[in-house]
């Protein structure tokens, strides 16, 4: 008999979400975490007494309690947590600057966005509500091939700017290849964002992943930090054990890694793949904290500001360490509702190459950090007006530091552009979830766990 009857290879918030929903009906589940604490690339840290949020800048997917079709609420029920007590808070409003005062705010009132156009673009009113037609009835996770969303994009939206406007903030928040995006991301993306809009939960992520984990505990579900995978044993292509760094066998029925399609193959004594599944965007972000009183100085009235500072918006690797031509500006604070505090804080996230960091000497990786970071608050200054001389504390993070914490080969944020939209591997009997199976964004993340576990694991009578 085996020890237990799945193990889950990583605490982030898909496999979080995966054993919930495995424990709630009763199967042994062990999830193990090779770091301290839960969270993966959305965990937190402290830093002088501040704590800071690894990854939330905001969730997608707001909903009401009301709305039980919507992701958000569907998440909850299959968790078995109350969204009752779970207090949201609503962005402001988020902006897109582009040059020459090209901009479109939008909120979690789609009108807004629709105004927006309608009054900067008129000329794309009709191509925009075929566009958004087309939407409303295209199902995204049914198994069609990879479609360009530029090409259809241009089916419908004949101004380019108009289109660069509105691929910056989905691509931004959830896009693992260059240039372009398959259609059916685009779908899902556009809803979370902009149908659906930011939100952030009551208190701090170290809150929200407790909350998981008290759930996971609950319905008996074991948890071992500091328990690096080393590798799954094999036979007649099923796994039928983990092991861990320190020798310890775990042998267990099903396997759910959430490591990535690279990290699992490596695990499963596979060539690595790299080449085929490491994506290529990563960012370098920085973590700005300000007293209260100095945002009175910066230009900071909306939740989060994507910006591009050239005619034409690529999203792509930069050829150099960092790009801050384009990017994300956020003011986690901005949010309806949210306390006040006795600070605030401004994080900004740039595309970033991977290479250059990685191969960097020591001290060379010190000095690129330090060049990149005050060209970023130049750059940045330009847009929310000059706020380094009022900040207390500042930490920045690399794609090697995504690497490192998150496991995503080569800081690829979004994982693979190969998406296993069925989690299936060679193993008929392991299975891959998060960002690598092709759901993006904190709710699409925990949903990918939730899916995994629900499709290939529990029988039809108890989903």
């Amino acid at each position: 008999m085996a020890d237990y009857s799945l193990v889950i290879i990583g605490a982030g918030l898909s496999g979080l979400a995966a054993g919930i929903r495995f424990a709630r009906f009763g199967g042994s589940v062990l999830i193990l975490e090779k770091h301290a604490i839960p969270g993966g690339l959305n965990s937190y840290y402290y830093r002088k007494g501040f704590l800071l949020e690894t990854g939330l800048h905001a969730m997608t997917n707001f909903a009401g309690p009301g709305d039980k079709r919507a992701p958000l609420n569907r998440l909850f029920r299959q968790l078995k947590l109350s969204r009752h007590d779970f207090i949201t808070h609503e962005q402001y409003s988020s902006l897109i600057s582009f040059p020459d005062n090209a901009t479109l705010r939008f909120s979690n009132d789609f009108a807004m966005l629709q105004e927006e156009i309608f009054s900067r673009f008129p000329g794309e009113i009709d191509g925009f509500r075929r566009l958004l037609a087309v939407i409303d009835g295209y199902n995204p996770f049914a198994p069609e091939p990879w479609l360009s969303t530029r090409a259809m994009l241009g089916r419908f939206l004949h101004d380019p700017l108009l289109t660069d406007m509105l691929l910056l903030p989905l691509m931004v928040y959830g896009n693992s290849e260059e240039h372009d995006m398959d259609f059916a991301q685009f779908v899902i993306m556009f809803r979370s964002i902009y149908q659906e809009g930011f939100f952030r939960p009551e208190g701090t992520m170290k809150d929200f992943l407790a909350l998981l984990v008290d759930q996971f505990t609950a319905f008996g579900g074991e948890i071992r930090y500091n328990s690096r995978v080393e590798a799954v044993a094999v036979a007649d292509q099923r796994a039928k054990s983990v092991k861990l760094a320190d020798g310890a066998i775990i042998s267990c029925d099903a396997v759910i890694s959430t490591v990535g399609a690279p990290g699992t193959f490596e695990l499963l004594a596979l060539p690595r793949q790299e080449d085929s599944y490491a994506g290529r965007m990563s960012f370098v972000e920085s973590i700005y904290i300000l007293p209260h009183q100095a945002k009175e100085t910066v230009k900071s009235t909306h939740t989060i500001i994507f910006y591009c500072l050239t005619d034409h918006f690529q999203y792509r690797r930069p050829e150099q360490a960092v790009d801050p031509s384009w990017g994300v500006i956020c003011f986690p604070e901005n949010f309806h509702g949210l306390p006040p505090a006795d600070t605030f804080q401004i994080r900004i996230t740039h595309a970033a190459n991977y290479d250059l960091w990685k191969n960097a000497t020591p001290h060379d990786y010190q000095m690129m950090k330090k060049e990149w970071v005050a060209k970023s608050r130049e750059m940045t200054a330009k847009i929310i007006g000059n706020y380094q001389q009022n900040i207390v504390y500042e930490d920045s993070f690399t794609p090697v530091t995504i690497e490192r914490y998150t496991a995503k080969a080569r800081g690829a944020v979004y994982g693979s552009p190969v998406k296993v939209k069925d989690g299936r591997t060679p193993c008929s009997n392991l299975f891959i979830a998060g960002t690598d199976q092709g759901f993006l964004g904190i709710v699409g993340s925990m949903l990918s766990g939730v899916t995994i576990v629900n499709q290939h694991l529990l029988t039809s009578e108890v989903v």
